[in-house]
This record gives structure tokens, C-alpha cells and sequence, in this order.
């Protein structure tokens, strides 16, 4: 029951944003299990546009299209965010923790589930010359969810919205490096790995 009113209080969220995040944190009124279930709906939400909207809208090539990539490439999304974030506003005295920062950006994402997965139907009884009713309706998906970001940041970490503002742009920036830093680690354990299976080759045919 705990998690279904939790799950429905998202749709409080997105039209009422700063006094439903400010009851997410102090009010315990969200969840990670539904800030999860949203996560997935948005994964989904993402598969089933690029490989089911009509060709008249859809610029997608479906034999290039994987799943496995665009669950990871979400999920990576979600995670460089909410630990750039984190580690962030931590040197920035935000008062949001960790959990507080997954379940408000989660949240904040209920608009593109909401409006995009519609589309997908809707793309499919809709003109080219009608085409740009929903162009419109997913920039507005996208829009909305980027507004409810900058709230769900605002309250989560009571800042001012030019520190708050300044704060996401940051956050990009800290996704960047921890990614380089990332891609950067397995490189070098990769060259280490390739390294370590040469010598014992060599040692192998010498012996």
C-alpha cells in the first residue's frame, strides 16, 4: 500500500513541484522502490519509442537499434547524475542525501513516461503534416521533466535558484569527469590484463 501511494504521489509532484518535493524529503512521502519502477517505466519508455513509433517520425535505424545499450545508457545517465550530484552538493552544503537526490530525480522524470509513451500510438494515426503536434508534445515531455529537475535540486538541497542552476550545470561537468575517469580506469586495467596474458604466453611457448 506504501508503495502504490508513493507511486501515485509522483503525479502530485510534477503539477505541484515545490511543495511535492519538499513532502518527498520531509514528509517521506516517496520511495526508492517506486523512484525504481519510475526509473524502469522511463527504460521502457525509451525502448518501445525508438522501436515502435511510426516511420514517419521515428529517425531511429531498427537494425542498429539494442536494447541491452539503451538500458545502460538510461541507467548510467540516472546514476552519473545522481553521484555527481551528491558528491557535489556535499562541498556545497546541500542538505539532500544521497537517497533524497535518487527518489526527487526519478520523480522528476514522470513526464517523459507520461507524455512520450502516448506518442508512440499516437504516431501512428497522425499525418507528416501533422507532425509537428508531436514534435511539440516531446519537447515539452523533456522540458517539463528539465523543470521539475531544477525544483526537485531546489528543495532537495534548499538553494537559491541561481546556486541551484549553477549547481546542474556543475553536475554535467562532474558526470563528464567521473565518466572520463571511469573510461580511463578500465583502459588501463585492460592494458594491464593484455599485458599480464602476453607475458604468460611468452613464458608458456618458452617453457
Amino acid at each position: 500500500m506504501q508503495y502504490l501511494n508513493s507511486l501515485k504521489y509522483s503525479l502530485y509532484v510534477i503539477t505541484h513541484p515545490v511543495d511535492g518535493f519538499w513532502d518527498l524529503k520531509r514528509e517521506k512521502r516517496g520511495s526508492l522502490s517506486a523512484a525504481a519502477t519510475i526509473l524502469v517505466l522511463v527504460i521502457l519508455t525509451s525502448i518501445i519509442k525508438k522501436q515502435n513509433t511510426s516511420f514517419l517520425f521515428n529517425f531511429n535505424r531498427l537494425d542498429e537499434l539494442n536494447v541491452v545499450v539503451d538500458i545502460v545508457t538510461v541507467f548510467l545517465v540516472y546514476i552519473l547524475w545522481c553521484v555527481a550530484n551528491w558528491c557535489l552538493t556535499s562541498l556545497m552544503d546541500g542538505e539532500g542525501k544521497m537517497t533524497d537526490i535518487m527518489i526527487a530525480t526519478a520523480y522528476a522524470l514522470v513526464p517523459v513516461v507520461l507524455i512520450n509513451l502516448p506518442l508512440v500510438p499516437v504516431s501512428h494515426v497522425i499525418t507528416a503534416e501533422e507532425g509537428t503536434f508531436y514534435t511539440v508534445f516531446t519537447v515539452i515531455s523533456y522540458l517539463w521533466a528539465g523543470m521539475l529537475l531544477i525544483f526537485g535540486t531546489m528543495v532537495t538541497h534548499q538553494y537559491s535558484m541561481k546556486k541551484t542552476i549553477l549547481t546542474m550545470i556543475c553536475t554535467v561537468v562532474g558526470m563528464a569527469i567521473i565518466l572520463f575517469i571511469g573510461l580511463l580506469f578500465f583502459s588501463v586495467i585492460q592494458r594491464i590484463i593484455t599485458f599480464i596474458a602476453t607475458i604468460y604466453q611468452e613464458l608458456r611457448f618458452r617453457s
